[in-house]
């Protein structure tokens, strides 16, 4: 019984207060400040991209004005026509983008690991390009590929254009207008875009990772393959995306340092739209690279076995 009172006279527990809800104002506030970019996205991507759209299924002149009446057509005669421009553009694009990792990868280590306090330094000269314009930095191989220039001679004592000659990406021993100059030109753009991601990526792996390789005697080439290569995939994944994405675009390179035989997809594009006029057909070509480019960069993702990119 007493028992029972005391019970009946203990103070019943406050019940735990709601959580107040925000307010529909701070949860607009998200919304608000991603307004900007959804806009620019949307007057400087969506808009010209469904407008370039419309324009692929055209027909007309520029004289009597074009017309949509959905003439896919086009896309399937571009393709007919250009199809080695596309295999051209895509295999320069790869074997840059292969070249760019090749060299960008070392460089990228050095800086992460064992650069010290000459990190900062490195970095700069790596975004040294970026200082000049594009098409200075290009022109500049004209002067570098030059048929009497001491890298054309130094090739040539080294019988490496003998081996580039045999394979077509040179004529003799001339390296202007030929493959190499374009591949050479579109390296040596595009290999910021290959070390700055790498370099993220790499700097981001904790040291006791490759102490604790160490303490059970991984060597340092069992250590790089099974821990620094596996994380800096996300780097690797997204260097080669930003080399190979606008490299197989790319129309400046083979228009400076190639030949009417190098000619590049973006260069029909540039041409169809600025000389011949035939904008339906320049809009096809550019939405047939852009289909072919998400594609593979889609597949590669999905063998790539990462999504985290950086």
């Amino acid at each position: 019984m007493t028992a029972t009172l005391e019970k009946e006279a203990s103070p019943t527990p406050a019940a735990a207060p709601e959580p107040r809800k925000p307010s529909t104002r701070k949860r607009l506030v998200p919304y608000w400040l991603l307004l900007p970019g959804i806009i620019w996205l949307l007057v400087f991507f969506a808009l010209p991209l469904v407008y370039q759209a419309s324009t692929s299924v055209q027909t007309g002149s520029l004289e009597a004005g074009f017309q949509v009446t959905w003439h896919f057509q086009t896309y399937w005669d571009a393709f007919l026509e250009y199809w080695p421009q596309f295999v051209r553009s895509l295999l320069y694009a790869g074997t840059a983008t292969l070249l760019c990792l090749l060299l960008g990868y070392p460089l990228a280590y050095l800086i992460a690991f064992k650069a010290g306090r000459w990190r900062n330094l490195l970095l700069v000269l790596v975004i040294a390009p970026f200082f000049t314009s594009f098409l200075i930095r290009t022109l500049a191989w004209k002067t570098i590929l030059a048929d009497d220039s001491l890298v054309v001679d130094a090739l040539n004592a080294l019988h490496v254009l003998d081996v580039t000659s045999w394979i077509g990406w040179t004529e003799g021993d001339r390296v202007l207008a030929t493959p190499m100059a374009v591949v050479c030109g579109l390296t040596y753009n595009f290999l910021p875009f290959m070390i700055l991601p790498l370099y993220t990526s790499l700097e981001r792996i904790d040291g006791r990772l490759h102490e604790a390789a160490q303490d059970l005697y991984a060597s340092p080439a069992t250590t790089f393959r099974k821990v620094t290569f596996p994380l800096s995939m996300p780097g690797v994944v997204s260097g080669t995306l930003l080399t190979f994405i606008p490299a197989s675009g790319d129309y400046v390179n083979a228009e400076l340092l190639g030949s009417t035989d190098t000619k590049m997809v973006g260069n029909v594009i540039q041409s169809q739209f600025l000389r011949v006029l035939d904008y339906p057909t320049a809009a096809a070509l550019s939405f047939i690279l852009m289909a072919i480019v998400l594609a593979m960069v889609t597949v590669y993702i999905r063998r790539a076995g990462t999504e985290d990119l950086v």
